[in-house]
């Protein structure tokens, strides 16, 4: 059942956002009672917090999957890219924007959980991407892991990157090209290029 509540109220919060969505309508989306919703979860702030990690969760073991089928590291960026949009509904509903807005300390933990795990992928793929010779062999690992980390998170930043101008996915683009072109041997563009070209 709490499996069941879990994916119905990561769908709407997705979709509508977290201040948006009340008790009231994820039981009624649900065809459960309010009361037996509070049963699993006491309030809104508990079920938002098993939610956030839920989706996380669900976003690292996809992560996970697609390193498992070890594809070229350039391609592996894409796929995983690919994965996170489909996943996270793009921009539309800005979810981390909104917890760290009404729930500051559930977002700030989870961002914590989040960096230590995206980095640790970034560090592993720039390792895979030196051996196959997709990027260049000086390049400083734990600096480029961080940059790119951080890029990653900049690029979320509304006021910097208004929506109006700068679609979400548009902004993941570039920053992953920015970044593969800046680490890249000439072996690592030509797979850049043909996989801008795959994902037009």
């Amino acid at each position: 059942m709490k499996t069941r509540i879990l994916e119905k109220a990561s769908e709407l919060f997705l979709q509508y956002g977290v201040r948006s969505i009340t008790m009231d309508e994820i039981a009624r989306e649900l065809g459960m009672s309010k009361k037996t919703l509070y049963v699993h979860f006491p309030n809104k702030k508990k079920l938002v917090k098993a939610t956030s990690y839920f989706v996380f969760d669900t976003i690292i073991k996809g992560i996970l999957s697609i390193q498992d089928k070890n594809l070229n590291p350039i391609k592996e960026l894409y796929e995983i890219k690919k994965f996170a949009a489909d996943n996270l509904k793009d921009e539309k509903s800005a979810p981390y924007h909104q917890l760290q807005k009404h729930y500051p300390e559930i977002a700030a933990k989870l961002l914590q959980e989040q960096q230590n795990l995206l980095e640790d992928s970034i560090r592993e793929n720039l390792s895979r991407g030196i051996k196959e010779g997709l990027y260049r062999a000086d390049i400083p690992l734990n600096f480029i892991s961080k940059i790119y980390l951080l890029g990653s998170m900049g690029i979320r930043q509304h006021e910097v990157f208004p929506k109006e101008e700068f679609s979400h996915s548009r902004l993941v683009e570039m920053h992953m090209e920015y970044h593969i072109r800046a680490i890249a041997t000439s072996k690592g563009l030509q797979e850049l290029e043909k996989q801008i070209k795959q994902n037009q």
